[in-house]
């Protein structure tokens, strides 16, 4: 249905590769988690979407590396389906942040962007993509 990939891994030598994941979004239930904050998903109900979207990441990381092998998450890019005049990404995508805080400890810190879009695809309430250094086989 996509033309592209879920993962690329880039090499950064011989021990190293950056890995980069696309845009995960939140699915519930088999259903997208979809609405603008907070007009028609509250600041937690984005939060859940937000925390779905790591464990996604996580998901990725594992099936393209193996989470063992993640040596840093070097950024977080998420988006935040917004309305006019919300101001509040940073908290929502926070979620997401902690969540792989949480997970990997020191190596999920990371550099992030949270920013507010007024149209996302499908309508998804938060999409966030990522950038990680892996150990690899030397």
């Amino acid at each position: 249905m996509a033309s592209y990939v879920p993962t690329r891994l880039v090499p950064l030598g011989s021990d190293r590769a950056l890995l980069y994941i696309a845009g995960q979004v939140a699915i519930r239930d088999g259903k997208l988690m979809t609405g603008r904050v907070p007009e028609e998903v509250s600041i937690e109900q984005a939060q859940e979407a937000a925390r779905v979207c790591a464990l996604n990441i996580l998901a990725q990381i594992e099936s393209a590396a193996g989470l063992e092998r993640v040596e840093q998450i070097a950024q977080l890019t998420g988006w935040v389906l917004s309305s006019d005049g919300f101001g509040q990404q940073p908290e929502v995508i926070n979620a997401a942040s902690e969540l792989i805080g949480q997970v990997l400890g020191e190596p999920g810190k990371h550099t992030r962007a949270a920013v507010g879009a007024n149209a996302l695809p499908r309508n998804v309430t938060v999409e966030i993509a990522a950038m990680v250094v892996v150990k690899t086989d030397s």
